[in-house]
């Protein structure tokens, strides 16, 4: 059975950062890429970020490049976001996905597993 649990999430001043972590469990991690969505209320899901299964190529959408960071380490199965500068628009519950597509992919339908959410909530 496959778990994607998120972690890091939490109430922050605007300027301030966060970082979260996904851990992941019942999937050979190493062969996945993974990424970061995250739905604010009334507002569709958005990609954020997303990461090759090797770790070597890595995306954004244009709203936190620059002040986002997407890691991960195959050895502990976690995939991580680092978040800096961030913003009131970021405030949302962020999600991590995994996905048989080796390489980076924004689209959603192409992830097969999903978390349950972190809340972050960035004050102003």
């Amino acid at each position: 059975q496959v778990q994607l649990v998120e972690s890091g999430g939490g109430l922050v001043q605007a300027g301030g950062s966060l970082r979260l972590s996904c851990a992941a469990s019942g999937l050979t991690f190493s062969r996945y890429g993974m990424g970061w969505f995250r739905q604010a209320p009334g507002k569709e899901r958005e990609f954020v970020a997303t990461i090759s299964s090797s770790g070597g190529y890595t995306d954004y959408v244009d709203s936190v490049r620059g002040r986002f960071a997407i890691s991960r380490d195959n050895a502990k199965n976690t995939v991580y976001l680092q978040m800096t500068s961030l913003k009131p628009e970021d405030t949302a519950v962020y999600y991590c996905a995994a996905t048989r597509v080796l390489f980076t992919t924004p689209l959603a339908e192409q992830y097969n597993y999903w978390g349950q959410g972190t809340q972050v909530t960035v004050s102003s």
